[in-house]
């Protein structure tokens, strides 16, 4: 009887493992190309290697990225063996402008479907809406995991970074969709971005307090967050404003979740300092170089289950 007991566990193990689905899910604002980045010592190609490295070392399976242009991207896809992303440009619906992409490991998942709105009145063209300063794009994509056939619609935005109304609005408008896409097909969904708002902001509360959606952050059995998302470029930036944040349906078990702050080390310039080094031991090594972070965000990263 013992013996039989013994089988009929390791048996219903065996299927809850073979229906639970393990998924490494995050949201990088990868920062944009810029000269004045150039100038201050953190371009786009010192920086985006490491970044790449950061992704690859998480293990990230889906993600979300903020305000890359598609140079960028193709970048980071050239060093991300088997990753491809979907997206358009937010200017042209086409290449021109910021991505809010989305990147996928493709041993993983099959892209069912795809497409892109705009966060305004008018959501099929690229358009500046309410009070917002620039257009501002969503990117979706039906996804399904190809061992288990999970599937589910991944969301991923770059709100506002002065439209008070227009991040509202935002907000309601992606809870339309995933509520429209849980009547049409029952699927879960997936929201990532950087909202420009935290966790304190009203804004950010409709989608918190929505009923619909729940912050990962707030569900999550283990949290890490020893600092804000927004670094500004400076590793010692310490503040506890998440404004990038992922939300995701009631289908989704948060096993763990952390603000990533990773550093790389770049030779300092030739620039004269206004302060001195420290003494120490180790002077002489820490004159000739100094931390630096991959981009002006840090990553949010979440481990997730789903049993079916």
């Amino acid at each position: 009887m013992k013996k039989l007991f013994i089988s009929a566990l390791m048996l219903m193990l065996s299927v809850l493992s073979i229906n639970a689905q393990n998924m490494i899910i995050a949201t990088y604002n990868i920062r944009l190309l810029t000269q004045s980045d150039y100038e201050s010592g953190n371009g786009w190609n010192q920086r985006y290697p490491y970044l790449v490295k950061l992704i690859r070392f998480h293990q990230f399976d889906i993600f979300g990225t903020e305000e890359g242009y598609l140079s960028q991207l193709n970048d980071m896809k050239a060093q991300l063996p088997g990753f491809d992303f979907i997206g358009v440009g937010r200017d042209d619906g086409a290449e021109k402008g910021e991505h809010a992409a989305i990147f996928y490991d493709t041993a993983k998942f099959d892209v069912l479907e795809h497409g892109d709105f705009w966060l305004s009145e008018i959501t099929d063209r690229p358009n500046v809406g309410w009070d917002a300063a620039l257009p501002r794009v969503c990117t979706w994509g039906k996804f399904r995991e190809k061992t288990t056939g999970f599937t589910f619609i991944y969301y991923n935005l770059h709100m506002d970074h002065i439209g008070v109304v227009a991040r509202a609005e935002s907000a309601k408008l992606i809870l339309r969709k995933v509520q429209e896409d849980e009547e049409k097909e029952g699927l879960p969904s997936v929201l990532s971005g950087d909202f420009n708002v935290d966790q304190r902001d009203s804004g950010y509360k409709l989608l918190a307090e929505s009923g619909l959606m729940r912050d990962a952050y707030e569900v999550a059995d283990f949290v890490y967050d020893n600092v804000g998302t927004w670094n500004d470029f400076h590793p010692d930036r310490g503040d506890d404003a998440r404004i990038d944040h992922i939300f995701l349906t009631k289908e989704f078990h948060v096993k763990r979740y952390g603000i990533l702050t990773d550093t790389y080390r770049a030779k300092i310039d030739k620039t004269p300092r206004t302060e001195p080094f420290m003494e120490g031991p180790n002077t002489e090594d820490s004159k000739k170089f100094t931390a630096r972070v991959p981009s002006d965000h840090f990553p949010v990263m979440i481990e997730v289950e789903v049993v079916k």
